[in-house]
Formats: structure tokens, sequence, C-alpha cells
């Protein structure tokens, strides 16, 4: 398992000032007082930390410290299951795990304090209380108090928390609240933990909120009250359950990868396909697997050798206004594990040797399916390979990664018929590569030149092995 160290942040939750001014009395014209220093108590709340550069929340996998243990610094806190890995959250303090604020199985949004941490056992109590305060069952009665209420007014803003707090909003929120010119720092999250939502920010600025299934419904049933005839006009709204049918939630890597393909469709792509001969790359590797290397480090090796030729193909368009050149070739190569995909990443995959390179492999492939990798081990890929050519599929799209130029789709290799310059006909194994880029930044002929290449150092493989 991974392990990542974190700065809780600071907050001071309470100030006992106790401030003595002694009688005053006047020495040679001047007026002399005696102040007691202030004494501070200090109560640090441990956030849930950012453990990959798309991961929006966490999922508490396992408190490693239960309530009332005394901390090292260095020492394993909690287990953080992110969008990618399990990770191990060690602590750069020592003291006192005064309270847990998120439970094991919950999930809290990124920056969201998920325990207390105190320095003296008399701060203890002080922490539970201010726990007790930020727990989602602590919020549920004033909401339920609200309700009973029956009052047009919205339920008063929760109280401030003591002490500097970070603002948490959703990525959306964020652009809403840019966009309209809304000071986010003054918007009062409605969310869990008091997360930001895009609804409060177009509150915040006299938006009247977008129509959602739950305002739908609101109409259909006043007019139904009204007038019951009309009721049967919503059910056709409604999507049929299936019998014996079981809704299953999406684990947290599930969840990122939705969230990727979604946000994938945001790119203008286009897709190139092309077919190579793999005779001689298939000699190669039966000389060479006894060695360990496998086909993905061949393919991992060819790419990289092609890429350093055709650098656009190796960049990223992440604004839509410029392109980026990355001086670096990391190959990201998508591997299934259980409850999901993650694509670990060949680091340097052109300055590599291929005996290198294959090792490495296998160390990354071991990393993720015990999900231990490092998150620059899965989110510094600049080019993706997808390879389904070992379960016999002879062609396939990928759909492009966020924040990637393109990826590679690579089927099987098979017999297939050809016909030489002369009109004779032969086998040769060939296999159908298919590549989809981004388009701003990636043209045809840019896909077509490097495919070329591509080809030329499959069908020439001796200079993987230098």
């Amino acid at each position: 398992m991974a392990s990542l160290s974190f700065s809780s942040s600071l907050s001071t939750t309470s100030q006992i000032q106790r401030l003595s001014s002694l009688p005053l009395k006047p020495q040679q014209g001047k007026l002399q007082k005696s102040v007691v220093p202030a004494i501070q108590s200090k109560i640090r709340e441990i956030f849930m930390p950012a453990l990959s550069s798309t991961m929006t929340e966490g999922k508490i996998v396992s408190w490693v410290k239960s309530e009332g243990d005394v901390l090292s610094k260095g020492e394993s806190v909690v287990v953080v299951e992110s969008d990618k890995a399990d990770m191990d959250v060690e602590t750069f303090y020592d003291g006192i795990l005064a309270a847990i604020v998120v439970n094991e199985g919950e999930t809290a949004p990124v920056g969201a304090p998920i325990g207390l941490l105190a320095e003296t056992e008399e701060e203890i109590a002080e922490a539970k209380a201010k726990a007790q305060s930020k727990s989602p069952s602590s919020a549920a009665p004033p909401a339920s108090s609200a309700s009973k209420a029956e009052t047009p007014a919205p339920p008063p803003p929760p109280p401030p928390a003591d002490g500097p707090r970070k603002t948490v909003a959703t990525p959306f929120a964020k652009k809403l609240a840019k966009q309209h010119k809304v000071d986010i720092e003054k918007v009062i999250g409605t969310g869990p933990y008091g997360r930001i939502t895009p609804e409060d920010v177009e509150k915040a600025a006299g938006i009247a909120p977008a129509k959602s299934p739950t305002p739908v419904a609101a109409p259909v049933a006043a007019a139904a009250a009204a007038a019951p005839v009309k009721a049967p006009s919503a059910s056709p709204a409604t999507l049929s359950e299936i019998p014996g049918a079981t809704v299953v939630p999406f684990t947290t890597m599930q969840a990122a990868v939705s969230k990727n393909m979604v946000e994938s469709l945001t790119v203008p792509t286009f897709r190139v396909g092309y077919p190579i001969n793999t005779d001689a790359l298939d000699a190669l590797y039966e000389k060479v697997k006894k060695k360990g290397v496998t086909m993905t480090a061949l393919l991992a090796k060819a790419a990289a050798m092609a890429l350093v030729q055709h650098p656009v193909v190796n960049s990223t368009c992440k604004d839509g206004k410029s392109f980026t050149y990355n001086s670096n070739i990391n190959i990201a190569v998508a591997v299934a594990i259980n409850g999901g995909l993650i694509t670990p990443v060949l680091q340097d995959a052109d300055k590599l040797d291929l005996y290198l390179l294959s090792q490495k492999w296998k160390e990354l492939v071991e990393k993720a399916r015990a999900k231990q990798l490092q998150p620059q081990e899965y989110n510094s890929g600049t080019f993706t390979l997808s390879n389904l050519g070992m379960f016999g599929v002879d062609r396939f799209d990928a759909i492009l990664p966020p924040g990637q130029g393109a990826i590679m789709a690579v089927g099987a290799s098979k017999p297939t018929v050809v016909a030489d310059a002369d009109g004779f006909f032969s086998v040769k194994n060939k296999m159908q590569v298919n590549v989809t880029a981004d388009h701003r930044i990636i043209y045809g002929a840019d896909l077509a030149a490097f495919l070329q290449t591509f080809s030329k150092i499959i069908e020439n493989p001796d200079s993987l092995t230098l």
C-alpha cells in the first residue's frame, strides 16, 4: 500500500487569554503595565488530502489509529481510497487523535476535515465537541426542525467555524463563480461538510435555479393535488424498474473513470487506423520473452521511439488556446484491475533499454493490482497505449484520456493473405493499430506520419534491443 505524508492544517480553536493588568502607578513620568502572555490552545484539523490531480473526494478505507491514540510524526493515521489507489496517510505532527470526523466507509471532499489532532489531553473534550458540530449527523437536526416549521424563509446559515477554514467547492461551482463574478469565499455551502455546490453559487449570483428533476416534480405534485386526473401524466417520465435488478453504486475508481469519460466528450477527436506486418516483431518476441520481456514493453518502446520523431503527438492541450510540448515521453498503459481501470506510467520510456523497461513494467503492474501506486506513477502519462490483442480483439477504438494528445489502440496479430507488387499471394501476420487524437493540436498528416514511423520500427525491430 502506498504511503503519503500530509501536513494537517492548523486551526486555532480557542484562545485562553489571561491578561492581568497590574495597578498603574507613575514612575519617573511613565506608566508601567505587567501583562501575562496569552496561552493558545491548538487543535489541528486533519484534512482529506488530494492524492491525484483528478481526485475530488476520497473514501476512508480504515483508520489505522483510534481516538485517544498518541501519534508520533511520520506515523500512518488513516488509509484513504482515491480514484486510483489506496494510500496510507501519515502525520507531520506529534499529538493525540482526539476525534474522528469521517468514519470508515464514508466519503469526504478534498479539503474537508476528517479528524482532529489535539496537543494535550485537556483539549480532547473540546476537540470532540468541535467534531460533533462538524459531523453530518449533527447537521441533520437543524434541517429537520426547519422543515417542521414550514416557513418560507430559508434556514439560517450554519455558524462559521472557529479559526481559518479552507473553502471547499466543486470544480463546476468554482467555474460558475468566476463566470458570474461571485466571491466564492463569501458563499455559504450547503453540500456535504459545507461544500459549495453550483446551486449555492447561482443563488448568490441571483440566478434562478436551472430546471432539474426535483423542481419539475414539485409542479407535477401540485397539479396532481389540484386535479387528480392529471396524475398519470407523470408516469412516462419515470423509467420502469426491471424485476430482480440490483443497483450497485460506483466505487471511487469507477466514479473517476466515469468522470474522465464524460470529460473526454468535450474534446474534438478523430481516429486513424493502420495495418502493420508483425512477422519480424513476433520473431523477436520469441527470442526475448525468455529474458522476461513482454509484448507490452516492446510496443511501449516502439511507440516511445516514434514519438521522439513526432513530438506533436506527445503534446497536450489543456486550455483550448495553446498546446504544450512535453519534454518527457511517458507511456501510460491501460491495465484492468479488480473494480476498475488504471494506467501505470512508464516514465522516460524512450531512454530506458528494453530489458529495464520490461522490469519496470512488471513492478508497476504488481503495484497497480495491489493498489500501491504512487500518484506520479499513474498521473504523469503523456501518451497512452491500450492493448486488447491478448484477448483476440482484432481492432477497437480507444477514448482519449483528459490531458493527453493521443491514445493508441492495438489489436491482435492475425494471419492475413496479402499480395506483393508482382501479384503473388502470401500469408503474413498483421495487426491493426488505431490512434485517437485531439484534433485541436494534432492533424491527420501528423498521425499518418507517426504511424508510418511506428510501422517501420515494428517491421524492423532490431533497433528496439539497442
